[in-house]
């Protein structure tokens, strides 16, 4: 009986790549299942009401700039993956909560990527430094957006 480490790596890596999986996917165990458990507990959301149906991703108006759209972040989070957490879609999401208004199960998808957010933060990495910002442009800049900013570094 062949164990699991030596059929993963029969695996070529051109089905990898064509299946958007990675080897780190194949992995389930305890850090997964701490990682998610930690962003329930911090979104107060049961992850597992999720079914992939889409509609949060469908009624998001920001998913044309995210690298994973808000499914697939559910989905990893599922899964145990912190995939999300290295993606700049946690930091993209305007919380506007259009995906929770059509989420057919309820899910408050914005709470989950904030505390995707706050997994990040308290590891002490931030996507968005106010201080990198030209001066003038952000005098230019909304007042809701600095504010939503500064909402976000807040955790």
């Amino acid at each position: 009986m062949m164990n699991s480490k030596n059929v993963l790596d029969s695996v070529p890596e051109e089905i990898e790549m064509a299946l958007g999986v990675s080897r780190q996917s194949y992995r389930y165990g305890a850090e997964s299942i701490v990682f998610k458990a930690r962003v329930e507990e911090l979104s107060g959301q049961n992850i597992n009401l999720c079914y992939q149906c889409g509609a949060c991703s469908s009624g998001c108006p920001l998913s044309k700039e995210m690298d994973l759209l808000p499914s697939k972040v559910i989905r990893l989070v599922q899964l145990g993956r912190e995939d999300p957490l290295y993606s700049r879609t946690i930091w993209i999401c305007s919380t506007c909560f259009e995906c929770e208004v059509r989420c057919p199960r309820g899910i408050d998808i914005a709470s989950v990527m904030e505390a995707l957010r706050q997994i990040m933060l308290r590891r002490k990495y931030s996507e968005v430094r106010l201080e990198s910002i030209d001066p003038e442009k952000l005098r230019g800049l909304p007042q809701i957006a600095l504010i939503s900013n500064l909402r976000k570094l807040m955790a």
